[in-house]
């Protein structure tokens, strides 16, 4: 089988309300659906949604990067992945997103062409995963409200963002712990609003609320700083940002400076490089969430979804992002059952069937 082509379609979905984080606000999800043709009549689908707030890729510069690397990798067997990985990073460096979106393709041939599901493929631990919900920054009544609605609705972990200040920080993490009671895991996400010592100080206030965990707390490249927060921390520490590859993830491990750590495909560029992150922390003992931005569509949540069910290591999901959109743009993929289970349809490959609209 040979790459003989690969099409590549720019989609903007509204979500169903704009979502703020520290760093910014997010109003559409943005990405680019790419579709590898073979000569063997098989097609496989793969997404790049670009999140400029925290890789600084853009829609235009990820089309333009699959294209570039399309003149390497046209007459290439999809299903050599090795080749495909290195002849995709020989072409450009970094482009995260445009990777995934080439990597998730092959991997959804390489399904269709075992007759496999990728979930299958890649270890088969379970056929689906259970993800949390995400409340963005807003008054702590409005994030209250929202947070007792996802537990009304099924859902058994908040993951609420914060960053702002201490004072308004403390007020919606204490607001939505009286909203879902006692027994519902809640997790903060900082996304890198604070210092290492200002960190300390804070979570220690929120812990009088119980946390599960706290993300990213400092600077993506402050890994001291991570490091000083994990140890004088009773609160176990994940990283997100400060991880986008293997490299990142052995120098996290190296100076144990994470409890958790957060596996982003969009950042990281695939499941080939994922696997290697999932490796080095499972062999240091460190467990790891499958996590999205919240730009992605059901195709990366189904290629994330298919990673995280295959692999005992991966215990948490943060995939929630089609939650929050007004349509879904592409037929096919993971289905939900009892709110918060994504499950993987057992077909070949990630089960895309195409564009909802075609």
């Amino acid at each position: 089988m040979k790459i003989t082509g690969i099409k590549v379609r720019q989609v903007e979905v509204p979500l169903v309300e704009p979502f703020r984080i520290s760093l910014g606000v997010i109003t559409h999800s943005r990405s680019v659906i790419v579709s590898v043709e073979t000569d063997e009549g098989l097609v496989g689908y793969g997404e790049g949604a670009p999140a400029i707030l925290i890789t600084g890729e853009s829609l235009s510069g990820t089309s333009d990067v699959i294209r570039e690397m399309e003149r390497d990798l046209l007459g290439v067997d999809p299903t050599d992945l090795e080749k495909v990985y290195w002849t995709m990073d020989h072409a450009a460096a970094h482009s995260g997103c445009a990777k995934n979106a080439i990597d998730m393709a092959c991997y959804d041939l390489l399904g269709k062409k075992a007759g496999m599901p990728v979930y299958k493929l890649l270890g088969g631990y379970r056929n689906y995963i259970e993800t949390d919900m995400t409340v963005g920054i807003d008054t702590p009544e409005v994030m209250a409200a929202k947070a007792r609605q996802y537990v009304t609705d099924g859902f058994d972990t908040i993951k609420t963002k914060v960053g702002t200040s201490f004072a308004e920080d403390i007020a919606r993490v204490k607001a939505i712990r009286e909203a879902v009671g006692d027994d519902v895991k809640i997790r903060v996400d900082a996304n890198q609003a604070w210092t290492a010592k200002e960190a300390v100080r804070l979570i220690k206030r929120l812990n009088e609320y119980n946390l599960e965990l706290v993300e990213q707390p400092v600077a993506y490249h402050d890994i001291a700083g991570l490091e000083y927060v994990t140890k004088h921390s009773d609160v176990p520490i994940m990283s997100d940002e400060s991880c986008f590859n293997s490299k990142d993830a052995l120098r996290l491990v190296e100076h144990r400076a994470i409890d958790y750590l957060n596996i982003k495909l969009m950042k990281c560029g695939g499941i080939r490089e994922a696997l290697k992150i999932n490796a080095i922390c499972e062999a240091a003992g460190i467990e790891v969430m499958l996590g999205c931005m919240v730009e992605e569509s059901n195709l990366g949540i189904t290629a994330a979804a298919s990673l995280g069910a295959a692999t005992r290591n991966i215990t948490r999901a943060d995939l929630d992002a089609t939650f929050n959109m007004t349509e879904r743009p592409f037929k096919g993929g993971i289905y939900v059952e009892d709110t918060k289970k994504l499950v993987l349809p057992d077909v070949p490959g990630f089960g895309f069937i195409g564009f909802d609209n075609e």
